[in-house]
């Protein structure tokens, strides 16, 4: 991977996506398929699983570009499956400023909905979010 590319793009050149706690800035650059995170080969960051690079490439695919741009991000928070899943929000919301054509091919599939679900906070008085310690009656 040639690690001296500067990534001086401009606000309009930036997906944003965020899934849990993980926060993802996407640049789609013309190119042959290659997906780098965080200056890292896509394939070994998400440790070879098919089920990541699946995800993050399906907003491509339906709109038959795969093979035409690289993706390149730059992650932070969260694990592997935010991660991933916010790439793929990111990847999916930069198609939509790049051609507005985009959005109703990827919105009916789900791409452009954002996941709210966080992680609940831990109450006091209780083990985790609603686990309760055990209720003795004598």
């Amino acid at each position: 991977m040639n690690s001296n590319v500067q990534l001086n793009f401009r606000k309009e050149q930036i997906g944003l996506g965020k899934r849990k706690k993980a926060v993802a800035r996407v640049f789609l650059i013309p190119g042959d398929g290659n997906l780098i995170i965080n200056k890292t080969y896509g394939e070994k960051y998400l440790q070879y699983n098919t089920t990541y690079l699946d995800l993050i490439w399906a907003p491509l695919e339906k709109l038959n570009l795969s093979k035409q741009f690289d993706i390149i991000a730059i992650v932070k928070g969260g694990g592997l499956t935010g991660q991933a899943e916010a790439i793929q929000l990111g990847v999916a919301r930069l198609l939509c400023k790049i051609k507005k054509e985009n959005r109703s091919v990827l919105k009916p599939f789900g791409f452009l909905t954002r996941d709210s679900r966080i992680k609940e906070r831990k109450k006091y008085g209780l083990r985790k979010a609603r686990k309760a310690p055990q209720y003795s009656k004598r």
